[in-house]
C-alpha cells in the first residue's frame, strides 16, 4: 500500500466537511455542531490564505481516506500543532497509518522540532494512538471545553522529531505486523 499527502483542493471540500460531519468525528472536535456550507466555504476562505497552515488529504494508493491539518507553524520555533481524522468508512488501521505519514511530514518537509496536538478527555482511543507513536502528554487543561453542557478535560500531547526519528522504524515495522 502507499500512503501520500496532498495539499485540499476545492474539489476536496464537500467530501471534508461531509466526513468533519459525521457523527464519530463530530463527537471528538472541539466545535460539535453539524458545519453548514456557508460555514464550511468561510472557514476555508480564512485558512486558504494562511502561510502558517497545512491542510492535506491522506490518500491510501490514491484514495482519500481523511484529512490532516497543521496549524500555527513556526519556521522560528519549530513547532506546529495538528489534527486528523479519518473518513467515517476508512479501513480499520487507517488512523495509524494516517499519523505516522503525518509525522514524517511535520519533521521532514516541514522540518519541525516539535509537534503538539490537543485531544478532548473522553477520546481515548487517539490518546492512546498519539502514545504509540511517540507523544508525551505534556499537560492536561482541566474543565477546559465545555462539551453537551459539561466541562471536560482537553489532553496536551507532543513529540520532538529527534524521538520519532528514534521510533520511527519500530513503529512502521508494527503496522506491517498489524
Amino acid at each position: 500500500m502507499t500512503d501520500q499527502l496532498r495539499p485540499v483542493t476545492i474539489d476536496d471540500l464537500a467530501k471534508m466537511r461531509d466526513w468533519r460531519n459525521s457523527p464519530g468525528v463530530r463527537g471528538m472536535m472541539y466545535t460539535q455542531h453539524v458545519i453548514t456550507p456557508e460555514e464550511h466555504a468561510a472557514w476555508w476562505a480564512g485558512q486558504s490564505s494562511r502561510n502558517n497552515c497545512r491542510h492535506l488529504i491522506f490518500a491510501t494508493d490514491q484514495e482519500d481516506m481523511g484529512v490532516v491539518s497543521f496549524y500555527d507553524i513556526s519556521a522560528r520555533n519549530g513547532t506546529a500543532v495538528w489534527a486528523f481524522y479519518a473518513r467515517p468508512d476508512a479501513p480499520k488501521r487507517t488512523g495509524r497509518r494516517m499519523e505516522a505519514t503525518a509525522l514524517d511530514y511535520a519533521f521532514e518537509t516541514l522540518g519541525l522540532r516539535k509537534l503538539m496536538c490537543e485531544v478532548l478527555a473522553h477520546n481515548k482511543r487517539v490518546v492512546a494512538l498519539h502514545k504509540a507513536h511517540g507523544f508525551r502528554v505534556e499537560g492536561v487543561f482541566r474543565a477546559h471545553m465545555v462539551i453537551a453542557g459539561e466541562a471536560e478535560d482537553v489532553i496536551r500531547l507532543a513529540l520532538l522529531s529527534d524521538r520519532w526519528r528514534g521510533i520511527r522504524q519500530a513503529v512502521r515495522q508494527e503496522m506491517l505486523q498489524l
